[in-house]
């Protein structure tokens, strides 16, 4: 009876990502190239109040359609000089939170997108980049399912 009742529970169980749709969920990343990171960072503390850290800023906000849950976003100049944007020439980065990253990343590579690297786990997040049509670099960042237990390394 057991076996018979597993048999028929089995196809409605979800074992993974599988049955969640793999798409962006919201802005997880704002990244960009400065003369002076530093300089740059005092000068947000002093006129606007952001107190940064050496990443820049994490800027915390409720999810709206689920209120229990943190959405964070991230603001962080680079120097002029760093190679984390590349194979891109512009001066910035997005970086989108998403759900279903190995979903995506499967949909992404069918359509001929160029995905620059596997996805990368840590205890924060999954992790990989793309291209845009326009060669803008790209972060995809999913951040793990229980988000109040990130820690960022704070």
């Amino acid at each position: 009876m057991k076996k018979l009742l597993l048999l028929l529970i089995i196809p409605f169980l979800s074992f993974g990502q599988e049955n969640i749709e793999p798409k962006i969920t919201g802005i997880g990343g704002v990244f960009f190239k400065s003369e002076n990171p530093i300089e740059l960072k005092n000068w947000y503390t002093k006129n606007l109040g952001i107190n940064t850290d050496e990443y820049g800023y994490m800027f915390l906000s409720r999810n709206i359609d689920h209120p229990e849950k943190i959405n964070y976003l991230q603001w962080s100049p680079f120097n002029k000089n760093t190679n984390y944007f590349n194979p891109s020439t512009k001066d910035f980065m997005i970086n989108y939170t998403v759900q279903n990253i190995e979903g995506l990343v499967e949909n992404l590579k069918k359509d001929g997108v160029m995905v620059l690297d596997t996805i990368e786990k840590y205890e924060y997040g999954k992790f990989v980049h793309i291209l845009d049509s326009e060669g803008n670099k790209i972060e995809l960042w999913e951040p793990p399912s229980n988000q109040d237990s990130i820690n960022f390394g704070e």
